[in-house]
């Protein structure tokens, strides 16, 4: 067994996809659209879904406004030089919200950006 995907709801698509491709360097994978049922699927991911997790990304078209609960944590993604890859990020308008810095308790460098539609995603820098 392994893990496949994530999904995420978006409610902007072009939005999402411009953060997860262009700010957080993954690639765009595969998309689809569903016209019967309304939606556009998109896949992307730092590697191929054959052998990595990857992310979907579910734009219902429509009414697409989401109440994120309190139940969601964050994704985690490793990052090589985390100074340097969080001031691309907010050089390029994202929301780092937490700057980088060894996480309470610990030595692991750690920050968190939001994406377009506030999921948080941890980076952690590579050892």
């Amino acid at each position: 067994m392994r893990m496949l995907h994530t999904m995420l709801r978006v409610e902007d698509l072009e939005a999402s996809l411009h953060f997860y491709t262009q700010l957080m360097g993954m690639r765009l994978l595969r998309q689809s659209e569903n016209q019967e049922y309304e939606y556009t699927l998109a896949f992307v991911g730092y590697g191929e879904e054959s052998n990595s997790t990857v992310l979907e990304l579910t734009y219902n078209w429509g009414d697409n406004t989401y109440d994120k609960g309190n139940a969601y944590g964050h994704i985690a993604i490793e990052v090589d030089d985390i100074y340097a890859f969080c001031d691309r990020l907010k050089s390029n308008g994202a929301d780092v919200y937490r700057e980088p810095g060894p996480v309470k308790g610990g030595s692991t460098v750690i920050a968190f950006v939001r994406d377009p539609d506030g999921y948080a995603i941890e980076l952690i820098q590579a050892k």
